[in-house]
């Protein structure tokens, strides 16, 4: 079934965000090692790496506030498919490695970024 003009309009800001926290991290002193990581519990928006630390970072892209705050669309439902993404990571490198969940929230005119959001 087509992608409806809503989805495709979702799908864009999603990129753009995604391009847009890339940009901040670059900056921050991060290495990008994906975007858009597949696996079978879901997808990881970005996984990054600094200091030795992987992070694997959720983006939330709002237009508006009226369904709330962007980093809170990020539930408990969401925080546990990470959880087991990113236990799906040290699989694959066949190493447990420091591990942190971010959140980078994309709305009009900003960007906030929450290191450690969750556990």
């Amino acid at each position: 079934m087509p992608d409806t003009q809503k989805d495709l309009r979702r799908k864009i800001l999603g990129r753009k965000g995604e391009a847009a926290v890339c940009k901040y991290l670059k900056k921050q002193g991060y290495k990008i090692l994906h975007r858009n990581f597949q696996t079978p519990f879901g997808e990881a928006d970005i996984v990054a790496k600094k200091a030795g630390t992987y992070c694997f970072i959720e983006v939330k892209a709002r237009t508006s506030d009226i369904y709330g705050l962007p980093a809170e669309a990020v539930d408990r439902e969401k925080q546990r498919r990470y959880r087991m993404i990113a236990q799906y990571y040290c699989n694959i490198l066949r190493e447990e490695v420091p591990c942190r969940f971010d959140v980078a929230a994309i709305y009009e005119g900003g960007l906030e970024y929450y290191e450690g959001a969750f556990i």
